[in-house]
Order: structure tokens, then C-alpha cells, then sequence
């Protein structure tokens, strides 16, 4: 038996002789008739007891908690498998991290912005794939006009790393919880910010049983708890460890570098993005400025970047 048990124990004890001690009081004021406010003090001491025993319970349920979802990363990482290595355990890539002192160790400016390239790549990527696989064919997924990138995935993962960071060595059920309000949060955010400021829809749910709005339903909300799950248990420390093999000078110097191409591309993006919604309003260009923007961001390129921009006001789903 362990120190803890012992203690759990003599505490147990220790509120059974409190409980009798507490009736023998009441018995006394009720047969003696006796000031009951004699046993405030003890009311108070057994409500502050209380309170610390629920933090220590709270405590407890966490410790357990964590321990238990370690030991599990930790042999489910140590399995070898032919084809793809399973992923590293969260708690194995915060020691290296600690060991290396790494430029992009814990969750820091320079992690989150190397995860928003990472993501903006891999989602468009996938996403493609996905599209090959249902549709039999090759259509752009970007959502920006320069290269395969696309914020929505990019800002998500961040989103899923900063909201379940501190979750990454708990349970699964806690990830995908996190996943599922981070995930609805950001597609419902996005989808009115770009029907507010750029006048179009990208995707609309409004034929899916439990929607809002059209912009969020519960089908893709259960998909983001269920990514989630997938991010923080499989893809974050997948890509924590990939970071960790980049030199500190270089990576400094490379994600800044990275950030700034993102920025500027997410500025130009918008602009091509207003002035494309004004052409199909039959608005002419106003200065040189934007018959640049006209001549280097025509409709046909447009159409072909953002294959699934809708911007009519009776819009599509968008799968």
C-alpha cells in the first residue's frame, strides 16, 4: 500500500469519527434545546473540509487521468509497424524538447507559425486526394493565390494545437470534445467573415439535418472532434518531432521568412478575391491600381484557384 492510500485512508477515518461527532452535537441541542448556533463553527470547518476534499478529488481525477493516457502513448509508440511508424508519444517529445532547449519547443510563436504552414499545405493536399477519390478528378482546394495553401486548415491547426495542447496527455474523449466546440467555432467564424467582408460563401450546409445558418452542421462538427482526436494524439507530435530536427539558426530565419510569404500572400489574396466579387457585379476597375489587379488576377484564373467560391446569393453546398 502506498503512502497516498495510507493517507486516503486515515482521512476516511477521520470523517466517520467527524460524522459521529456531528450527531452526538445535534442530538444534544435537539433533547437540551441548546443554541444552535453553538455549531456554526463546526458547520463552517466541515464546509471548508469539503472543499478541499473536492479539489483534492478534482486533483486526483486528473493525475489518474494523465497517467493513465502516458502509459498508453508510451506502449502504443513503442509497437513497430511495417508500413507507417507509429507516432511518438506527446509526453517523449515534451522531454526531448526540454532536453534540446529547441528554438520551437512547448507551444511558442515560432511552433504555431511552422504548424500554419505545415497545416495550410496539408489540408489543401488531402483534400485534393479526397476529391480525386470520390470525384475521379484533380480540382484546386486553395485557398490562397499563390501556391497549395489554404488558412482554413492552417489556422485550424493552430487553433486545435493552442485549445488541446494541455490536453495532449489526457484521454482521447477530452480531444475530441475540444476538436469538436474548436473546430465549429472556427467554421462558422470564417464563413461569416467572408460573406461580411468578401461578399461570398465557400460552403454552405444548409441541406444537412442539425445545421446553423448553413455554415456549420453537426456531421462536420463531429468530423472536427474526430480530427481533434487525430490531431493531438497522431499528427501534432508527428510534426513536434519533425520540428525538433530543425537547426535553430535556419529555422529561426525559415519561419520567419515563411510567416511574412503567408501574410503577404493572405493581403494580395484578399484584394484579388474583392475586386474578382466586383467584376461579377459588372463593376469596372477604378484607377491603375486595380486594372493591375484585373490583368494579373483575371476571372479564369480565379475560377480555376478557387474552384468553389459561390458568389450568388442562392449558394450551393459545397462538399
Amino acid at each position: 500500500m502506498t503512502e497516498l492510500e495510507r493517507e486516503c485512508l486515515k482521512l476516511y477515518a477521520a470523517v466517520d469519527e467527524e460524522k459521529r461527532r456531528i450527531e452526538e452535537l445535534c442530538e444534544s441541542i435537539a433533547e437540551n434545546g441548546g443554541d444552535s448556533e453553538s455549531a456554526e463553527p463546526t458547520l463552517e470547518s466541515v464546509k471548508r473540509a469539503e472543499t478541499s476534499i473536492r479539489r483534492a478529488y478534482f486533483s486526483l481525477m486528473s493525475v489518474n487521468d494523465s497517467f493513465s493516457a502516458r502509459l498508453h502513448d508510451i506502449k502504443k509508440s513503442r509497437k513497430k509497424r511495417r508500413i507507417i511508424p507509429r507516432a511518438p508519444a506527446n509526453y517523449s517529445v515534451d522531454l526531448y524538447e526540454r532536453e534540446l532547449r529547441h528554438f520551437a519547443g512547448g507551444i511558442n510563436t515560432y511552433k504555431l507559425m511552422l504548424i500554419c504552414f505545415i497545416g495550410s499545405f496539408a489540408g489543401v493536399v488531402l483534400e485534393m486526394l479526397w476529391c480525386l477519390l470520390k470525384r475521379g478528378y484533380i480540382e484546386s482546394r486553395a485557398g490562397l493565390v499563390y501556391g497549395p495553401f489554404n488558412m482554413l486548415y492552417g489556422v485550424g491547426a493552430v487553433l486545435l494545437t493552442v485549445a488541446l495542447y494541455g490536453l495532449r496527455n489526457h484521454r482521447r474523449w477530452l480531444s475530441f470534445t475540444g476538436g469538436f466546440a474548436v473546430g465549429s467555432l472556427l467554421e462558422y467564424v470564417c464563413s461569416w467573415g467572408q460573406e461580411f467582408f468578401l461578399g461570398s460563401r465557400s460552403w454552405d450546409y444548409s441541406s444537412k439535418p442539425f445545421n446553423l445558418n448553413g455554415r456549420i452542421c453537426l456531421l462536420y462538427s463531429v468530423f472536427w472532434g474526430l480530427l481533434g482526436v487525430l490531431w493531438v494524439k497522431n499528427l501534432y507530435p508527428r510534426i513536434a518531432a519533425l520540428i525538433l530536427k530543425i537547426p535553430e539558426k535556419i529555422g529561426k530565419r525559415v519561419t520567419v521568412g515563411l510567416s511574412i510569404f503567408l501574410a503577404l500572400n493572405c493581403i494580395v489574396t484578399c484584394v484579388a478575391v474583392y475586386r474578382w466579387s466586383e467584376r461579377v457585379d459588372g463593376k469596372e476597375a477604378q484607377g491603375a491600381f486595380w486594372e493591375i489587379v484585373d490583368s494579373r488576377f483575371p476571372d479564369s484564373r480565379m475560377e480555376r484557384v478557387f474552384a468553389n467560391m459561390d458568389f450568388g446569393t442562392d449558394t450551393e453546398e459545397v462538399e
